[in-house]
């Protein structure tokens, strides 16, 4: 019994809440290899960091001999998942599917072994239901039990519109878990509704219930909102080592902890050991170059990552760049000028296209030619001249 309070122990790790732990516990203790699950629609094109939240979770149950399901929600991605809008998410055209399904079955083995890894397409099963299989689907869920999830109350009590095709999707991610008989399903915290209804239908197809398993949602570049491509504060995992390192090193010294405890490999003893380190005087700096470095090397090489330093030292350091500098936080994309006179950068718009033309302004070490730039959602240091500095967040 301590193996396996030592196995249960390492897959808590990250997690924010299992359900149920018990049946976690009786599903390992049957010494078989569980099906574990992970539905993604592939509403974007890239992963990026947040996503390898999830993934590094599979990746560690494949370590202790499990095998992943990634299901590809070729069906439910033209449905749209409702999940933390309030409003109605537009759905996907099949092309728009089966192209972001091929890069995403292309990048998610940088993380996962491939000889553990089933790729499946949800269309297999749902294109067959037919209109009497949805119908017989729809009627094992009541609307009072749809109104209990949180995005669905809110928009019913802000008399927003809720479309009758929204209540389908979780019914459809349930029914997944049943085509698979899932033993585990692991989904982000905005995820729990959705994975608990795969445990009911399980059980009232006679299935023993799946485990559902909810990992925190990685805050983005901005340390405030979930990471996401739409909102532009996102590191892709196949973005340049360069592009990695200097978007690692933008974020706040609190939210380098909060990285770290998500996305490191390294033991929880020696993150400890880090913020001890900080803690003594050392530079907080030099502790996100060792993630910066870190994560690099996972999705690059570590000739990758060393390359990336040596360029941000060079860029950066060197150039003097200052360790405090302050911080503003936008809303709206802006036109360069406006940006660099409202980050007190400069005195007036006229000025900030005086420094343009004359090669004075630099984002994230790179100068800037194009005095007609508009800024949308990004996190990046801006220069004017050799002394001015600041962090700049477009939302």
């Amino acid at each position: 019994m301590s193996e396996i309070n030592q196995v249960l122990a390492e897959l808590k790790r990250g997690v924010e809440e299992v359900l149920s732990e018990e049946d976690l516990i009786e599903k390992l203790k049957e010494n078989r290899p569980l099906k574990i699950k992970l539905g993604a629609d592939p509403t974007a094109p890239d992963i990026h960091l947040g996503h390898t939240v999830v993934l590094n979770k599979l990746r560690q149950f494949q370590q202790l001999g499990h095998e992943v399901y990634f299901l590809i929600g070729d069906f439910t991605g033209m449905v749209g998942d409702p999940s933390g809008k309030n409003s109605t998410r537009p759905p996907l055209t099949r092309e728009d599917v089966l192209r972001n399904a091929e890069t995403y079955k292309q990048q998610i083995y940088k993380i996962l072994d491939p000889e553990k890894t089933h790729v499946v397409f949800n269309s297999s099963w749902l294109g067959e239901l037919g209109t009497e299989g949805m119908i017989r689907l729809a009627s094992q869920y009541t609307v009072a039990r749809m109104l209990e999830r949180d995005d669905f109350k809110k928009r019913f009590a802000n008399h927003q519109s809720i479309a009758i095709h929204e209540f389908i999707y979780p019914l459809l991610q349930g029914y997944d878990s049943v085509a698979l008989e899932a033993d585990v399903e692991l989904g982000g915290t905005d995820q729990k509704f959705n994975l608990l209804v795969g445990r009911e239908l399980q059980k009232a197809r006679g299935q023993k219930p799946q485990v559902a398993m909810t990992l925190p949602l990685l805050e983005g570049l901005d340390g405030e909102k979930k990471m996401s491509k739409s909102l532009g504060n996102y590191i892709g995992i196949s973005e340049s080592p360069d592009e990695m390192f200097g978007k690692v090193m933008s974020i706040s010294d609190e939210l380098m902890w909060r990285w770290y405890d998500l996305l490191s490999f390294r033991s929880l003893d020696e993150i400890v050991l880090l913020k001890q380190d900080v803690a003594n005087g050392r530079n907080p700096r030099d502790v996100k170059i060792l993630l910066a470095k870190e994560l690099i090397e996972r999705f690059h090489d570590k000739a990758a990552a060393d390359a990336a330093e040596q360029t941000f030292i060079e860029r950066f350091q060197k150039g003097a760049m200052p360790d405090e500098m302050p911080e503003f936080t936008f809303q709206g994309e802006m036109p360069i000028a406006n940006l660099l006179k409202e980050a007190n950068l400069v005195a007036s718009t006229s000025d900030a296209l005086r420094m343009i033309k004359q090669g004075g302004v630099k984002i994230d070490g790179e100068k800037v030619e194009d005095s007609k730039l508009i800024i949308t959602a990004s996190t990046a240091i801006y220069q004017v001249g050799k002394r001015k500095f600041a962090k700049v967040s477009v939302q």
